[in-house]
């Protein structure tokens, strides 16, 4: 069984910095894409990051980019999203994804494209 597992969410305030850790557990397998994705009350999943294996290629939705960046450690099996200049739009819960396939311009900003998820972790902005 593959897990991924996030943590770091909480409430924060406007302006403010947070960051999300994910996890991966289990049996072995190669995550060659990892990603954040958000869903917000009522909304659709919203993709949010993506990251090649390497580290060398990264991906990020519109509404984040310039304030948030995602990282890996593969030592650790883990990937993390540095959230900055924290917005109440980005509440949401945040969501972990990994697949085997190799990164994709246009395929990876998809939640179709990514096999496993984690269980989400709550990231609550507000005054």
């Amino acid at each position: 069984q593959v897990q991924l597992v996030e943590s770091g969410g909480g409430p924060v305030q406007p302006g403010e910095s947070l960051r999300l850790s994910c996890a991966t557990s289990g049996r072995t397998v190669s995550f060659n894409t990892m990603a954040w994705f958000r869903q917000a009350p009522g909304k659709e999943r919203e993709f949010v990051a993506a990251i090649s294996r390497s580290g060398a290629a990264t991906l990020f939705g519109d509404a984040v980019k310039g304030r948030f960046t995602i990282s890996r450690d593969n030592g650790k099996n883990t990937v993390y999203l540095q959230m900055n200049n924290l917005k109440p739009e980005d509440t949401a819960v945040y969501y972990c994804g990994a697949d085997e396939d190799l990164l994709n311009l246009q395929r990876s900003r998809t939640v179709a494209f990514y096999d496993y998820w984690g269980q989400g972790t709550r990231v609550t902005v507000s005054s």
